[in-house]
């Protein structure tokens, strides 16, 4: 009889507790409210922005403002719009059929190519050739008057400033941890001993002459009033003697970073630096168009490049070292005497 009183006692304990536990579940299901709060989940990866990029001018083209479509027709189709081949006389400003884009490549964007994205944020700054402070407007028309053997434009033209929106244009957003890339042409490492010509004739023959020809006149546009497909590298359209193109040394540093054109880039380059710089002596020692007053360049001759083909020089160097080197012994004595440390 004790046993069975157990064994109910025992059964009564389970039953309650087990009622307990059912009515505990059903209240807080009837009585549970879901959180206003936002609950923050990590993805498994952080969202990526896409890294800044050069304009695609050509794609872009149609949503342009009409002054930058404008600036672009000039710098793109120049002998058109501002050259010889301009239906206004008075709009005729360049001397020769070159387009501002065959040398500024893939329009000003490309990288290694005296690239314009980014210029008119470093403007105004020092210029040693005028040895003052000067404007991009003065930057683009030491342009006009040498590499495109013309005249100055207005400053306040129209045509200057659509050029200037335009340059603009192309920089927009550009990072400060890209703005070295896109500035002046990357370095080479300049050869100890003069240009060789003979081995300059070779390369040329070898990697230029498929475009430029082997006269050095380069390739008309099927629409020749725009220009070149390809330009010519001297003789009377090509740029003048007053053209930093003309200098051995800056032509080494363009040719190594863009050429044989569509094959090399700053970053990937075809030729070595002393083919460019064989190559680039060679190209500047044909005739090409002169440019008057040079004389009055670098008003401090001691600022000026030491591959300047033109004198008056702050040294006693002989022209023809000055035009085809080695340009070494001359940027030594520079430090030696003036403890200037020159680069070109």
């Amino acid at each position: 009889m004790e046993e069975l009183q157990v064994l109910i006692r025992r059964l009564l304990w389970m039953f309650t507790a087990m009622f307990t536990l059912i009515m505990t579940f059903f209240v807080g299901v009837f009585t549970y409210e879901p959180s206003t709060e936002t609950v923050w989940i990590p993805e498994s990866e952080p969202p990526q922005t896409e890294p800044w990029q050069p304009k695609n001018v050509l794609y872009e083209l149609a949503k342009m403002t009409p002054q930058v479509r404008r600036g672009y027709f000039l710098i793109a189709e120049t002998p058109k719009y501002m050259g010889p081949n301009a239906e206004e006389v008075t709009q005729r400003f360049t001397g020769n059929t070159l387009a501002c884009a065959n040398c500024h490549l893939k329009a000003g964007s490309q990288a290694g190519a005296a690239s314009w994205v980014g210029v008119v944020d470093r403007y105004p700054q020092f210029g040693g050739r005028a040895n003052k402070l000067g404007t991009i407007q003065d930057r683009i028309n030491g342009c006009m008057q040498r590499s495109m053997n013309g005249k100055a434009l207005d400053p306040d033209s129209d045509t200057m400033k659509a050029i200037v929106a335009y340059m603009d244009w192309l920089g927009e957003g550009l990072p400060d941890t890209r703005k070295k890339e896109f500035k002046g042409y990357p370095k080479i490492q300049i050869p100890e001993v003069a240009v060789n010509l003979e081995k300059g004739k070779r390369i040329y023959i070898k990697e230029c002459v498929p475009c430029h020809m082997q006269d050095g006149q380069g390739v008309l546009l099927a629409d020749a009033s725009k220009g070149y497909q390809y330009p010519p590298l001297w003789g009377n359209n090509s740029f003048n003697e007053g053209a930093g193109m003309h200098r051995v040394l800056t032509a080494a540093q363009f040719i190594k970073s863009n050429m044989p054109f569509g094959e090399a880039t700053w970053d990937n380059p075809k030729l070595t630096d002393e083919e460019a710089y064989h190559v680039a002596g060679y190209i500047n020692s044909f005739e090409r168009p002169s440019k008057e007053g040079t004389e009055n360049d670098y008003p401090d001759k001691k600022s000026k490049p030491v591959s300047t083909p033109y004198g008056p020089w702050a040294d006693d160097f002989s022209a023809e070292q000055h035009k085809y080197g080695p340009f070494p012994p001359i940027m030594e004595y520079y430090r030696e005497q003036y403890n200037i440390t020159k680069t070109k």
